[in-house]
């Protein structure tokens, strides 16, 4: 049965149609693209042309404008809109064209920062010849790292990656052993913005003032790139992380499918008492429907 079937047989179902309180739809929408930027470095332009992009999406060119601009800015997107290229694009151009330059990712969790890892070793393979392949050095640098290897990524990588806690830990107290590094400091990007929020962001912050601080003492002044998932205030978050102003980029230009957005209020069992079934049964119950029909789904949960 295909989705369709199965949101129509929805509708009309007295176990699940009933207790759906609000269902809107939102239409399809094409992809709005532009031509891939001229002044894109030409070995980077026929690396993503390699993995089929022949045009970028309109959110894409507009990070790829301020960042040719120097103004600090957050892409608000939705998932799987290309955010990753937002940044990658505009650092890798500027690390392929300037051998001094360095950049900082910070992610929030080491597998985030593993997946980026192996997305910009694909990109840099086929951007560089083979003779040139070392001179964009990129490397993870947290808790996981080995002792042995450290010393060769503080000495040689120029593209960082890493997480708050070990910025804070492990690269600020020490950031003599990086003077190469803050020297050539040129981008910060920080993916996942949303999850630096109450005291945690807070924190995070604090670490952000004291990176800002130490780059200064090196006579670098880095822009900052982030990104998150749609929340209500991204241009207040990033300015108060950073203390600086920033722009947003919040205009999609990714192709969009058609969305159904449902609010299901679980059955009263108790109508005395208001007492409703359990949610995660009811949660249970209709992911087992779209199971049972071979549709992709995802079931998000609280742990």
């Amino acid at each position: 049965m295909s989705l369709a079937s199965v949101l129509t047989r929805w509708k009309t179902s007295q176990d699940i149609g009933a207790n759906i309180v609000e269902w809107r739809t939102l239409p399809a929408q094409p992809a709005q693209v532009a031509s891939i930027p001229d002044d894109l470095s030409p070995d980077l332009a026929k690396a993503i042309q390699a993995q089929g992009i022949r045009e970028l999406y309109t959110h894409q060119i507009e990070a790829w404008r301020l960042a040719r601009q120097g103004v600090n800015f957050v892409v608000q997107t939705g998932t799987a809109s290309g955010k990753t290229l937002c940044y990658n694009l505009p650092v890798l151009d500027r690390l392929i064209r300037d051998q001094n330059a360095c950049a900082l990712y910070l992610f929030p969790t080491k597998a985030l920062a593993q997946d980026q890892l192996a997305k910009i070793q694909e990109l840099l393979k086929e951007a560089l010849h083979p003779n040139a392949s070392e001179s964009v050095k990129a490397a993870i640098y947290d808790g996981d790292t080995p002792t042995g290897n450290r010393s060769t990524i503080r000495s040689q990588v120029r593209l960082l990656i890493s997480n708050p806690d070990m910025l804070h830990t492990g690269i600020l107290p020490h950031h003599a052993n990086w003077a190469r590094f803050w020297l050539g400091l040129k981008y910060v990007v920080i993916d996942e913005m949303h999850m630096y929020r109450g005291v945690f962001g807070s924190h995070v912050a604090n670490v952000i003032r004291r990176l800002k601080r130490v780059a200064r003492f090196y006579g670098a002044d880095p822009q900052f790139i982030f990104t998150s998932a749609t929340i209500g205030n991204p241009m207040e978050l990033a300015e108060r992380l950073i203390e600086e102003p920033a722009v947003l980029i919040d205009q999609d230009g990714a192709a969009k499918g058609i969305k159904h957005f449902l609010i299901y209020n679980p059955p009263l069992i108790d109508p005395e008492l208001g007492i409703r079934r359990s949610v995660i049964q009811e949660a249970v119950k209709i992911a087992e429907d779209l199971l049972l029909h071979q549709i992709q789904t995802v079931v998000f949960g609280r742990s």
